[in-house]
């Protein structure tokens, strides 16, 4: 396993990187590592971000210095690769596929010389890894999309896309936390809010998570969309071992 090199971002920022490739096993070394940070409690530090291969970590420089946060991380590094993998969370994300809800779908299928249908089983069979989150907040960029729906991002991108919009950009599929510009090929909506400025936890999920994409039909979008609304719907997370 590759070692990670601690890099001074500025003058108080540390990034670490733990390799260049996009993987799973890269992803698991980050969130332990989060995990053992928040787990210390090391005072100064304001907050962790991942991202696919690195983990930029802010800090206030007059609680902590550089070189005290370095020597935390580096014994919290020697024991991240004794971090055995447990059970991690799965969200299971209702999506109303397809029609106004998707209206790239058609598109999709097509690009894919498939079914609507067979896309939608395809898009809604994996428990995609939340790599890390960007762009917007709550944003998840997730790996695990088969290959047989990989599909470009518009030529053209739209000016406004809705919030909830599931889409595929290329090799990755993801759900606009908020209203947007985009130009990812849409193939569903989710009534379900993964930002919502007013909770006490703004993002639903982190990186290190799961998400389960739920096929459910407009009845039951709506339904669901009146209890979001009503603040009493619950999002249904499952634990599994990895």
């Amino acid at each position: 396993m590759k070692k990670a090199k601690i890099l001074t971002v500025g003058d108080s920022s540390i990034l670490v990187e733990f390799g260049e490739a996009i993987s799973p096993q890269i992803n698991a070394r980050i969130a332990a590592v989060v995990r053992l940070m928040r787990a210390q409690q090391v005072e100064g530090i304001i907050d962790m971000i991942p991202s696919f291969c690195a983990l930029l970590i802010n800090y206030d420089s007059r609680v902590i210095s550089y070189g005290k946060l370095k020597e935390r991380l580096v014994d919290v590094l020697k024991l991240d690769a004794e971090v055995e993998a447990g059970a991690v969370r799965v969200f299971e994300i209702p999506v109303c596929y397809g029609g106004e809800y998707g209206l790239d779908l058609a598109n999709i299928a097509k690009h894919a010389g498939i079914t609507e249908k067979e896309v939608i089983e395809i898009h809604s069979s994996s428990d995609y890894l939340i790599y890390m989150l960007g762009f917007l907040p709550g944003f998840p960029y997730l790996g695990g999309l088969d290959e047989r729906i990989h599909i470009p991002r518009l030529a053209n991108p739209r000016i406004k896309i809705t919030a909830g919009s599931v889409g595929i950009g290329g090799a990755q599929t993801g759900i606009y936390p908020l209203d947007s510009p985009g130009g990812w090929q849409l193939l569903g909506m989710t009534p379900v809010k993964t930002y919502d400025s007013e909770r006490d936890v703004p993002i639903l999920f982190e990186a290190g998570d799961y998400i389960r994409f739920v096929p459910v039909d407009e009845k039951e979008f709506l339904h669901i969309k009146e209890q979001v609304q009503a603040k009493t719907y619950q999002c249904v997370v499952r634990r599994k071992e990895v």
